[in-house]
């Protein structure tokens, strides 16, 4: 579903529960596939375009793609607890911060894109080896009072993947480029 929110082009996150064998393969897929769809909706744009906002008062391409690879380092960190401690707490990070940070503006987006095909490489070997069982573990985000399963992380992050895609695609579209 694409929709014309900027900031939500492909609507909001829903929480998904009940996640079937199927469902739970096609999301393992989304995260598989993010950074190839990422590398593919930045190709050739050039530095002006990468220092463009893909909405009014949203973050620059670069700033996006840096923020990708932070978010998915996070979730990977997020499965793992899961799988190793019993119910552990996960807490949130100043997204918008680190976006400002040194390193984005002076790294190049090859650094994120590469460092997300790595990871993504683990995450999905990780994420294909699970049990049902193991998808049912849980978290304690300290900014919700229920707890997440691994199944409703793994909604949300490939939820996630499309989004961000869906943030480059659109601006290029917008802009024509």
């Amino acid at each position: 579903m694409i929709t014309s929110d900027l900031r939500y082009p492909v609507g909001r996150f829903t929480p998904e529960s009940g996640i079937s064998a199927g469902r739970r393969a096609e999301l393992v897929e989304e995260i598989a596939q993010l950074p190839a769809r990422l590398r593919e909706a930045v190709a050739g744009l050039d530095e002006r375009q990468l220092d463009t906002p893909y909405r009014p008062d949203g973050w620059t391409v670069r700033q996006l793609v840096h923020h990708v690879a932070d978010s998915h380092l996070n979730a990977y960190t997020r499965f793992k607890l899961g799988l190793t401690e019993d119910a552990p707490r996960i807490k949130p990070y100043e997204e918008a911060r680190w976006a400002e940070l040194p390193d984005v503006a002076a790294v190049p987006i090859e650094t994120s894109l590469r460092l997300l095909d790595a990871l993504h490489e683990r995450w999905t070997a990780l994420l294909r080896a699970l049990s049902p069982e193991q998808f049912a573990r849980v978290v304690q985000h300290t900014e919700h009072p229920q707890p997440m399963s691994l199944d409703g992380l793994l909604a949300l992050y490939g939820w996630h993947s499309r989004h961000h895609v869906a943030h480059v695609t659109a601006l290029r579209e917008r802009e024509g480029w």
